[in-house]
């Protein structure tokens, strides 16, 4: 009799093992966000409990992976860039994994050739506070030449581009305009006439940006980022969409990027398997059809379709996909020569 109750105990314990949960973790930059449920459904379907780190704005992470990569602090990673992807690829932090979803993302948005599945991209541009400008009875600037003097410089915010991968993208987007010496020639000249540069995105959109209390009416964003606005507005209501958004899109020549962002399984992942299929998660239809009004970027995969407040996001003209084709000591001292004193 005893030796029944000990065999029925440990097969329960052994059942209570075996239905443990798998826990995956999951870094991601700060701005990351996704609806509870889509997680707990990848949780039910997989046996899995996800534990989501932030780890700082997208440069930011990547250091911190690369500081961590004996020892990884995660399984999967979301939220480097194609102007963070070669230096990922050139240090081995990403596993090869290409995801059978890849086969409905355009070829030119595409960043496995790094180890990343794209899962979104956007347009990283300026933005303007429509209402501070008629205030102040002041024309827009029009060139990047306009915005480096002293009198639009002074009312700038940027995040920088040694922690925030938008802060880079539109470093890549001047040196692409004016060239390497003149680019860093700009950075200088307008830092002189009082360019802002914050540590990252939120520091500078949500604190810095005279929309939300800031001294500074111009703020690197995103081209969507007055979609945004329209849908947190007070009162909003998507059957009754105002005539414009309170902040409007500055397309200076030069000065727009176009971002694609990506998610990888990191190299040493403990659960490698588990990963993979985090991956194909964040290709599904029900993610990509989250993010546009959760994270305010398009979805990467094609055919999905967007909330009509997408009317007040823009795309600049010829924009295309780049990646840094410089090394990264190359990349690492363009990013010292704009951020010296």
């Amino acid at each position: 009799m005893h030796r029944l109750v000990g065999l029925l105990l440990l097969g329960s314990l052994a059942s209570a093992a075996q239905a443990a949960p798998t826990v995956l973790t999951v870094i991601t930059h700060d701005s990351f966000d996704i609806d509870k449920k889509l997680i707990a459904d990848f949780e039910a379907q997989n046996n899995a409990k996800v534990r989501l780190i932030k780890g700082g704005d997208a440069g930011e992470m990547l250091n911190r992976l690369i500081l961590t990569k004996a020892n990884p602090l995660a399984d999967a990673v979301y939220g480097l860039d194609n102007t963070l992807a070669p230096r990922a690829q050139a240090t081995g932090l990403l596993e090869t994994y290409k995801s059978p979803a890849l086969s409905q993302i355009p070829a030119a948005y595409r960043l496995d050739e790094f180890g990343l599945s794209t899962v979104d991209y956007g347009y990283v541009a300026f933005n303007y506070d429509r209402a501070w400008f008629a205030r102040a009875g002041l024309a827009l600037p029009k060139t990047l030449d306009d915005l480096k003097t002293p009198a639009y410089a002074k009312l700038t915010v940027v995040a920088s581009p040694a922690t925030s991968s938008p802060g880079l993208a539109f470093l890549l987007a001047t040196v692409n305009h004016y060239g390497q010496a003149d680019a860093l020639k700009w950075w200088n000249e307008a830092r002189a006439g009082g360019l802002k540069v914050t540590r990252g995105w939120s520091d500078a959109y949500n604190k810095e940006f005279t929309l939300y209390g800031g001294k500074y009416p111009i703020v690197l964003s995103y081209a969507s980022s007055p979609a945004a606005e329209v849908a947190f507005s007070e009162g909003y209501d998507p059957q009754k969409l105002p005539a414009q958004s309170p902040t409007g899109n500055l397309f200076l020549p030069g000065s727009t990027f176009l971002q694609l962002e990506g998610v990888g399984v990191l190299k040493g992942s403990k659960q490698p398997a588990l990963a993979r299929k985090f991956v194909d998660f964040m290709l599904s239809k029900a993610v990509q059809s989250d993010f546009p009004t959760r994270m305010w970027v398009y979805p990467a995969v094609q055919g999905v379709a967007l909330d009509p407040v997408y009317q007040f996001a823009q795309t600049p003209p010829g924009v295309k996909a780049q990646t840094p084709t410089n090394t990264q000591a190359v990349v690492d001292a363009w990013v010292k020569g704009v951020l010296r004193k």
